[in-house]
C-alpha cells in the first residue's frame, strides 16, 4: 500500500469506465479496458477478476452479493453491442442469458427478482426467475443519462423513472421485493409491514429543467432529486409527494453525479464535478443540524429571495486531487491547481465502522471511489477517529459557496497606505472563529488506498 503523496509523473493512472455498488454497499464492481473485477468495500479486498479480450465494458451491476452480474457493452471497442444486456454468470465464467433492444441501453436498476432497463424514451422492467419474462414499460421524457431508481428493500415495491414531461417524475410500484433466503434454522422470516393507508400518488413535479439523478434509499419511502443546474437536492415523501427537505449544495451552477441516503435515512451524501462531497441532515435525530444563512430568522418579516431560507450542508470532504492525472490530462490554458480541473469523479457510499475499534458500537461512515483508483474512508465531523487508523492524504478545505451572512456583506477591509491589506485584532478574532467552525465541518479522512491497477490487473 503507497502511504505517501503521489507526486507529479508520467505514470499513467488507471482508467476506470465504471463503478457500481450493490445495494447493500458491501461490494463495488468496475470495469477497465482489462475487464472487470468484484471487491468487499471493508476492507478493501479485491475478490474477483475477470479479464476480457475482443472489447471494452461500459457498466457492470452486481446483484447483490450473488456470483450474477449485468453487463453492458461500451467504448470505443464495445465486448457487446450498446443495444444488448448480459447476464453474466462469474461462477460459470460465461454469459447465461442476453436482452437485445433496438437501440442503445441508457441505464439499469436491479433487485431480488427484477431487472429494470432505462432506454431513450421507456423503461422497460423484466421478472427473472428460471426464465426472463417481460413485465412491462413504460414512456418517458427524453432520458439520455438513463435515469432510473429501484428501492431495494424487503417488500418494496417502488421504482422512480422520469415522467413524459421535462422535470417530472413517475412513482411505479411493482409487485413487493422478496426477501433474502434464510440461512440457517435460527433465523425468523420477515414480516411484511402494515399496508399503507394512503394510495401514493403517481407523479411529483419535481423541477422546472432536466433531471439529472434520481435516488431512493432502500425502503423507497423517500426520493432525491437534482436538476441540470445542479445547486439544490430535493426530497420528497414519495406517498403523498409533497417535498420533505429542499437542500442547497452551492449557489454556482455543477453536475451532481449522485446522491446517496444514509440507510437509516437520517442523512443524506450529494457529490459534484467539484470534487466535494456534501453532507446533509435529513432529521434532528442525526445529532447534526445544516447551515443556514444569518437572515434566515427574517424571511418571516421581509420578501427575501428563497436563497437566503435555504439549508446548507453540515459537513463536507474534498477529494485530493491525484498529481500525475493532473500532469497528464490538463489542458495547456489551465493552471493545474484549477478548482474545475483537479478534482476527480467518483462514487460514495455508506457503511457502518466500529468506533474506536469497538465491535459494539458502530458508526456511519462514508467510502469514496474515483474513477482513477482512489478508495477513500470518511468519517463525518464529531466522530472520534480510532487511535490506531493512520492519517493519510488530507483534503484540502472545501471551495464551495457558503451561506450568505451579513459578515460577507460587510465592507471591504482598509488598507494601508502602502497598499497592503491589514486586519485589527477582533477582525483576527473573527477570522480564527471562522477557520474553526469550517474545520468542525471538514469531514476526517480515516483510511486511503488504491485499488485498479496496483491490485496486479489492468
Amino acid at each position: 500500500m503507497n502511504l505517501a503523496r503521489h507526486s507529479i509523473s508520467s505514470t499513467p493512472p488507471v482508467v476506470i469506465f465504471d463503478i457500481r455498488f450493490d445495494p447493500e454497499c458491501r461490494i463495488f464492481t468496475t470495469a477497465t479496458q482489462a475487464g472487470f473485477a468484484v471487491y468487499r468495500v471493508r476492507p478493501l479486498q479485491l475478490l474477483r477478476k475477470r479479464e476480457l479480450t475482443g472489447g471494452t465494458l461500459a457498466a457492470v451491476i452486481p446483484l447483490y452479493t450473488s456470483s450474477l452480474l449485468f453487463l453492458v457493452g461500451g467504448g470505443r471497442s464495445p465486448r457487446y453491442p450498446p443495444n444488448k444486456v448480459i447476464l453474466w454468470d462469474d461462477a460459470l465464467g460465461k454469459e447465461v442469458a442476453e436482452l437485445e433492444f433496438r437501440e442503445r441501453v441508457r441505464g439499469l436498476a436491479c433487485r431480488r427478482g427484477w431487472l429494470a432497463v432505462a432506454l431513450r424514451r421507456r423503461v422497460v422492467v423484466f421478472r427473472l426467475g428460471e426464465v426472463i419474462s417481460r413485465y412491462a414499460e413504460w414512456d418517458t421524457s427524453d432520458n439520455p443519462r438513463g435515469l432510473l431508481a429501484m428501492a431495494t428493500a424487503p417488500f418494496s415495491t417502488l421504482l422512480a423513472i422520469p415522467g413524459r414531461q421535462m422535470g417530472h417524475v413517475q412513482l411505479v410500484h411493482l409487485p413487493q421485493c422478496p426477501p433474502p433466503e434464510s440461512t440457517g434454522p435460527s433465523s425468523k422470516p420477515l414480516s411484511p409491514p402494515p399496508a399503507s393507508t394512503k394510495h401514493p400518488v403517481s407523479m411529483i413535479i419535481a423541477h422546472t429543467t432536466a433531471l439529472s439523478t434520481l435516488s431512493v434509499p432502500p425502503s423507497g419511502r423517500l426520493l432525491a432529486t437534482t436538476s441540470s443546474r445542479g445547486t439544490l437536492i430535493r426530497v420528497w415523501d414519495v406517498v403523498t409527494g409533497k417535498l420533505v427537505r429542499e437542500l442547497r449544495r452551492g449557489s454556482d451552477k455543477a453536475e451532481i453525479y449522485g446522491v446517496a441516503f444514509r440507510p437509516d435515512e437520517r442523512e443524506v451524501c450529494v457529490w459534484s464535478d467539484k470534487g466535494t462531497v456534501h453532507v446533509f441532515a435529513l432529521t434532528s435525530g442525526s445529532g447534526a443540524s445544516n447551515r443556514q444563512s444569518t437572515f434566515s430568522p427574517l424571511t418571516p418579516f421581509i420578501p427575501l429571495p428563497k436563497y437566503f431560507d435555504s439549508e446548507w450542508s453540515y459537513a463536507q470532504y474534498r477529494i485530493p486531487a491525484q498529481s500525475s492525472h493532473i500532469s497528464l490530462s490538463t489542458p495547456l490554458s489551465r493552471s493545474p491547481t484549477d478548482d474545475v480541473v483537479d478534482e476527480e469523479k467518483c462514487v460514495v457510499g455508506w457503511i457502518q465502522s466500529p468506533l474506536d475499534d469497538r465491535e459494539d458500537v458502530q458508526e456511519y461512515q462514508l467510502v469514496a471511489l474515483t474513477y482513477t483508483g482512489g478508495w477513500y474512508r470518511v468519517s463525518l465531523p464529531g466522530t472520534t477517529a480510532s487511535a490506531s487508523t493512520t492519517i493519510l492524504p488530507s483534503a484540502r478545505s472545501p471551495i464551495s459557496a457558503s451561506p450568505p451572512s451579513v459578515r460577507a456583506m460587510s465592507a471591504a477591509r482598509p488598507r494601508s497606505t502602502s497598499g497592503a491589506s491589514f486586519v485589527s485584532r477582533p477582525d483576527k478574532g473573527k477570522e480564527r472563529e471562522r477557520d474553526k467552525e469550517g474545520r468542525d465541518r471538514d469531514c476526517s479522512l480515516q483510511e486511503f488506498r488504491r485499488f485498479g491497477r496496483w491490485d496486479g490487473w489492468g
